[in-house]
C-alpha cells in the first residue's frame, strides 16, 4: 500500500494506459481521479469496478486541449479532496500525420499531446506543492527517440514531452514536485485493437515481432503501470526529468 492516504489524477484514465494506472495506483492505496476527455460513462465504469474493490475513485471529464476546463477540474479537486499527490498525464491520441495531413488534424494532436501536458501541470501543479512531496508522471513514448514513418508529429510531441519533463523537473523540483516521463513500446491498449487484429497487417506485425527482443511485440498496459506507480512513490524521490523506456527492447538496435 505505498500510495495509502495519497490523492492521484489520471487523465486519460478511462481505457487503455491511463485506466491500468488507475486501476494499479487504487490498489495501491490511493484515491483515484479517473479523468476521460468526455464520456464520462467510461469513466464512471472504472471507478465502479476499483470501487467494487474496496478502493477510492471519482469519475470527472475534461478535455486537456482547454485550459479553462482542467483549471475548473482543478477547482473540484481542491473542493473534495482539498489536496493532490499524483498527476499522470496520460491522455493522447495516434494516428498518421503524413505530409499533406490537413492543419486540423495537426493542431488537434498538438492540443491534445503536448499543450495537454502542459495545461494539466499548470492546473494541478499549485496543489502537488502544498503536499510533502508530489509526482507528476507524463507519457511519452519509444516514438520520441525513433522515427516512425507517417507518424512525424505523434513523433514531434512525444519527443517534446521528453525534453518538457527536464525542463520542468529543474523548475519544480525546489518545490518538492519529482517530475519523470514513462516512454512505453507497443503496448495492447483499445488504440491500437484494429492494427493487432486485421489479418491484411499480419506482414507489418511479423516485422515488428522480429524487431522485437523479448519476443512480446506488445506489452501489457499493466506493466506500464507498474513503472508508474513506482514513479508515483517515494521510492523515486531522487529521480527528476528522467524519461524511462519501457518497450521491450524495441528501440535498443539490431
Amino acid at each position: 500500500m505505498r500510495h495509502e492516504g495519497k490523492v492521484a489524477l489520471v487523465t486519460g484514465g478511462s481505457q487503455g494506459i491511463g485506466e491500468a494506472i488507475c486501476r494499479r495506483l487504487a490498489a495501491e492505496g490511493a484515491a483515484v481521479y479517473v479523468i476521460a476527455s468526455s464520456d464520462i460513462a467510461k469513466a464512471q465504469a472504472v471507478c465502479d469496478s476499483i470501487r467494487s474493490s474496496g478502493a477510492k475513485a471519482q469519475a470527472a471529464t475534461a478535455d486537456v486541449s482547454k485550459a479553462e476546463e482542467l483549471a475548473a477540474l482543478a477547482q473540484r479537486v481542491a473542493h473534495e479532496f482539498g489536496t493532490l499527490d499524483i498527476l499522470v498525464n496520460s491522455a493522447g491520441v495516434f494516428y498518421p500525420t503524413p505530409v499533406g495531413t490537413p492543419a486540423s488534424e495537426v493542431d488537434r494532436m498538438v492540443d491534445i499531446n503536448l499543450k495537454g501536458t502542459i495545461f494539466a501541470i499548470t492546473a494541478f501543479s499549485p496543489m502537488l506543492s502544498q503536499g510533502s512531496g508530489g509526482k507528476i508522471v507524463n507519457l511519452s513514448s519509444c516514438a520520441g527517440m525513433m522515427g516512425l514513418r507517417t507518424y512525424s508529429v505523434y513523433c514531434a510531441t512525444k519527443a517534446a514531452i521528453a525534453m518538457l519533463t527536464r525542463s520542468l523537473a529543474l523548475e519544480l523540483a525546489p518545490l518538492g514536485i519529482n517530475v519523470n516521463a514513462i516512454a512505453p513500446g507497443n503496448t495492447a491498449t483499445p488504440i491500437n485493437e484494429d492494427i493487432r487484429t486485421r489479418p491484411d497487417l499480419a506482414p507489418f506485425l511479423n516485422a515488428m515481432a522480429e524487431k522485437t527482443p523479448s519476443g512480446r511485440t506488445y506489452s501489457d498496459p499493466q506493466d506500464i503501470a507498474a513503472l508508474a506507480s513506482f514513479l508515483s512513490s517515494d521510492e523515486a524521490k531522487a529521480m527528476h526529468g528522467s524519461t524511462i523506456l519501457i518497450d521491450e527492447g524495441f528501440t535498443a538496435g539490431m
